[in-house]
């Protein structure tokens, strides 16, 4: 029997507890959630059920998900229910961009000492960026709307705070009376945005500095000092802050490919890890510098950890917003009023009815059955018993010789 794929819960259960152990001061309460839904996940932890073939009499037993944000194995579902739910907010025969924001180093390195703070900063600054330079006249003159989706991660797991934007590529004209399309394969200027972001971004920071919003530790402690933080600042207002505009995509169905691998993202996939012994964590990672070179990189698992943990969002953040006419408030009457001006039929009102239970949803959302036999092929796998989540244990570090 072929062994089961390394999982980023292997490397937890093996070493978590020895790493709670010994980095107790420092683990912030999201943190330790996120370590144990990890190791709980599809394990008799969290209770299940057991399923026999009504063919062949096959049996399985099934687990139960932790549903964690930050878990490898939980967001395929979630993501499929959320793709499905945009596919309604697309505009057939219109342009997709894609823009990304990246704040530099010094700035992450403060942002990672007030994440709720300054990721709802980066989200504000780029969607004021968008919307400012849309709306003038010069450039689009038009409201837009977008998706901003925020990633914290680079491909080796360190904190690059950063947010991938779908804009829609034009806009209702401030009179609402008719649509304003950008000009074709372009959107706004990258240099022009970029300068509008930075200034942006820079002036909301030092509003909370001296609003005493922002903490400092550790190395960064001296920036308490009013000056010490502005000249800390001062390379960064002379920088060129990245904002990288993709080329557009090919249709509508190529955006919700792209969302497919963007949105319900965590730090890391379980099929990017290599091995996992010795205590030493090895992963693939892309070298974008070199052509996007797939690339080995092997870590101390305690060092893997702390890198998996460093993305572990602040407790009810959003990382998903809508911007413009996607805005919650407005996105349906303001879709409706695009598709008028663009000639374009609503889509289909009348939603199917909710599916009987996470089976059939996992079917509907992925194509994929989980009813059907492994074995057979021909036989459904019926819910033949159930047991409960089991209670918690203060139980020693798994044995891992």
């Amino acid at each position: 029997m072929a062994a089961a794929p390394l999982e980023v819960a292997d490397v937890f259960r093996h070493c978590g507890p020895a790493y709670r152990q010994t980095h107790a001061a420092s683990l912030g309460r999201g943190q330790l959630r996120a370590m144990s839904a990890i190791e709980r996940c599809r394990t008799a932890a969290l209770g299940g059920h057991v399923e026999q073939c009504d063919s062949c009499g096959h049996q399985r037993i099934t687990y139960n998900s932790c549903r964690h944000r930050t878990c490898p194995k939980c967001q395929s579902l979630a993501r499929a229910q959320w793709l499905e739910d945009r596919q309604a907010e697309l505009l057939h025969g219109v342009e997709y961009f894609h823009v990304v924001f990246t704040v530099p180093e010094p700035i992450a390195a403060i942002a990672y000492q007030n994440k709720t703070l300054l990721y709802d900063l980066l989200f504000h600054a780029s969607a004021e960026t968008l919307r400012t330079i849309a709306a003038d006249p010069e450039h689009l003159g038009a409201e837009i709307g977008f998706i901003s989706i925020l990633h914290t991660w680079g491909q080796q797991l360190l904190h690059h705070p950063h947010v991938h934007c779908v804009v829609a590529g034009g806009g209702l004209a401030p009179d609402g009376e008719h649509w304003i399309a950008c000009r074709p394969g372009f959107f706004l200027p990258v240099r022009v945005l970029s300068r509008l972001f930075r200034r942006l971004f820079l002036e909301q920071l030092h509003r909370a500095f001296r609003a005493g919003e922002l903490h400092f530790y550790s190395q960064l402690e001296p920036l308490r000092d009013a000056r010490a933080f502005a000249a800390y600042l001062a390379p960064a207002r002379q920088a060129e802050w990245v904002v990288y505009a993709k080329p557009p995509f090919g249709g509508a169905h190529h955006v919700l490919d792209y969302l497919a691998r963007y949105t319900h993202r965590v730090a890391i996939s379980n099929n990017r890890l290599v091995s996992f012994s010795d205590g030493r964590v090895s992963f693939l990672w892309k070298d974008y510098q070199h052509g996007a070179a797939k690339k080995t990189m092997t870590v101390a698992a305690d060092e893997f950890i702390r890198r998996f943990l460093l993305h572990v969002p602040p407790a009810g953040f959003q990382h998903i917003r809508h911007y413009g006419f996607l805005a919650n408030r407005y996105r349906e009457t303001k879709l409706a009023h695009c598709r008028q001006l663009l000639h374009q039929p609503p889509p289909s009102v009348e939603p199917p009815a909710p599916p009987a239970d996470y089976r059939d949803q996992y079917q509907k959302l992925t194509g994929q059955s989980l009813r059907v036999c492994p074995c057979c092929g021909t036989g459904h796998m019926l819910v033949t018993d159930t047991f409960p989540v089991a209670a918690p244990s203060r139980a020693r570090p798994p044995d891992t010789s």
